[in-house]
């Protein structure tokens, strides 16, 4: 299925700030970022469509669990600006807050 445009504009923009794929201790701060401003089904198709961007192998089963796992974590409150301070550098953050 493909994304909406405004969830295609999330995807480009967060492939723009992690040209080299997203670190493992940013995945928890990003998703807390994300949910400030998406549903979770969006959540779950930025995440199926960056894992088809950075692991092609990745089974639908696989991204779930994983998704699970950091969804289900709390992240620092200086994690969450370190990570937004870092996509904000180059590219402002592109969903209004809801």
């Amino acid at each position: 299925m493909a994304l909406n445009d405004r969830l295609r504009g999330v995807v480009d923009w967060l492939l723009e700030g992690y040209p080299a794929g997203v670190p493992p201790k940013d995945y928890i701060p990003l998703i807390a970022l994300l949910r400030r401003r998406l549903s979770e089904g969006e959540i779950r198709e930025i995440a199926d469509e960056i894992a088809a961007h950075t692991d092609p192998t990745a089974t639908s089963t696989d991204i779930g669990v994983s998704i699970t796992r950091f969804t289900d974590a709390l992240p620092s409150q200086q994690d969450i600006a370190r990570v937004e301070e870092h996509l904000n550098r180059h590219h402002h953050w592109p969903l209004e807050a809801s």
